[in-house]
């Protein structure tokens, strides 16, 4: 009961304070790193209140510089945090049109550049991912979760192709990123996270260039199997 009433105010009033500071930064044309340092603040700020510790393993695979299209697990609401915290350089996220609805959250990412997908308009989500490409080839990292939803058991979901589709369009690489022990610390449909460690396992750059549309699905099987052995269980 401690720990979901703990849990209940921090991401209030995180969300509420990061939110707004956001908000008003991009109100008054503010651009740029401010947002990355906002985010950052925001997963280290709730990954504290929850007395989580994060773990990041790989990161020496990773160029500095080099914009990544990361294809991560999903598991939990904790996954995010990690994410914003663990990874460097500039991110953004391609997220489900409906968290635009969250109130404070929704502005917030909106504001920041996100790119929202709905997966409802084909056109739609396709004209999202050309924009998300343009961001990538810019110099912006992506961060996919490429079963498309939370995983309600912890296993690895079957992907979706979007994600890799979005990589060979920036041909930029992609990097097969397993968030592990996010489940055990708050599986979905819980507000009670459970203290403990988390880890970010940080898989090997898979190149994309010169790849075509037709390899998406070949691309995405190496994803798989990457995340497999990292230490994702099917």
């Amino acid at each position: 009961m401690i720990r979901a009433v703990r849990y209940l105010y921090a991401i209030t009033v995180y969300t509420i304070w990061y939110g707004t500071r956001i908000v008003v930064n991009a109100l008054v044309g503010i651009r740029g790193d401010p947002y990355d340092h906002l985010q950052r603040g925001y997963g280290r700020s709730l990954l504290h209140a929850t007395r989580i510790e994060v773990v990041v393993e790989g990161l020496d695979r990773l160029v500095p510089g080099q914009p990544y299209v990361f294809t991560a697990n999903h598991e939990s609401w904790v996954d995010i945090w990690m994410i914003l915290v663990g990874l460097p350089g500039r991110l953004r996220f391609v997220f489900k049109k409906e968290l635009s609805r969250i109130p404070f959250l929704g502005p917030a990412i909106n504001a920041m550049g996100h790119i929202a997908i709905d997966r409802g308009n084909r056109g739609s989500a396709f004209a999202s991912y050309d924009r998300a490409a343009e961001a990538i080839r810019g110099g912006t990292s992506a961060v996919v979760f490429c079963e498309g939803t939370r995983s309600r058991t912890g296993k690895l979901l079957p992907f979706k192709k979007g994600p890799f589709v979005l990589a060979i369009a920036a041909q930029v690489p992609v990097v097969p990123i397993f968030c592990d022990q996010c489940f055990e610390r708050l599986p979905a449909g819980s507000i009670a996270p459970k203290p403990g460690t988390v880890y970010l396992r940080i898989g090997q750059p898979i190149a994309t260039a010169g790849l075509d549309y037709d390899a998406r699905q070949s691309l995405a099987d190496r994803a798989r199997a990457a995340m497999l052995a990292l230490g994702a269980h099917e």
